[in-house]
């Protein structure tokens, strides 16, 4: 599975050189760049709202190019920032939400395939989704690396486009249904593993000493550390 993502995205990133060559001969800004990914994103979720699932699928599988580039180009352009890289994980979670969302608004208002259950489903999806991405800016402000889990966000992408860009709503929906709930299920399994993680690395057993930053309380969130990195 993981040998295959990897084969995957290489050749995603081969296939989308050119477009980051050009970008980067013009200086386009990576953050420009991830502002037009996030309103792709959102265009994505009001396809989806509308109905039109695979072409939501499409739209998002080829405009998702925004999401891998960005990083690209601020490493290339010498434009990589602490700012940036903030910058691109919150747009991260509102491209992230608005998707699901407007499946959210699919399974209340689509006439045929209206749905309870799944949007209820849809809204645990996206609780789970900020919830991967909090417990790991949480750890990581406590010095703790908790990259770890079964659905990154490369993956929630993909499930987020691929299959419904080629199956749309087959076999009456279930496709589309079974996706949503792999998607919702994973993000919450890669929140409590990430929880896991935190605590075995603060346990006293584990040797891991673990020196929280100033002013540190479990009612107040520690301010994260400026990491510079790329988007």
């Amino acid at each position: 599975m993981i040998p295959l993502w990897g084969w995957i995205k290489r050749g995603y990133l081969r296939l989308v050189e050119p477009i980051a060559s050009l970008l980067v001969r013009y200086r386009v800004h990576p953050n420009v760049i991830t502002t037009l990914g996030t309103c792709c994103a959102i265009g994505g979720g009001v396809i989806y709202g509308a109905g039109h699932i695979s072409i939501g699928g499409w739209f998002l599988g080829l405009t998702a190019l925004f999401d891998v580039i960005d990083g690209d180009v601020a490493r290339r352009t010498g434009l990589s920032s602490a700012f940036g890289a903030f910058y691109d994980s919150t747009l991260d979670r509102i491209a992230d939400a608005a998707v699901l969302a407007g499946l959210a608004v699919f399974y209340a208002t689509s006439p045929k395939h209206a749905s309870e259950p799944m949007l209820v489903v849809c809204l645990a999806g996206i609780v789970g989704g900020f919830l991967v991405s909090y417990t790991r800016a949480r750890a990581e402000a406590l010095g703790i690396d908790a990259k770890v889990g079964i659905m990154q966000r490369p993956e929630r992408v993909v499930l987020l486009s691929a299959p419904q860009a080629f199956f749309g709503l087959a076999f009456d929906g279930w496709v589309l249904a079974a996706i949503v709930v792999v998607l919702t299920v994973t993000s919450w399994a890669t929140a409590v593993q990430r929880v896991a993680a935190v605590y075995r690395a603060t346990r006293p057993a584990s040797g891991v000493a673990i020196t929280p930053p100033p002013h540190f309380s479990r009612a107040t969130p520690a301010q994260p550390r400026a990491a510079l990195k790329s988007k």
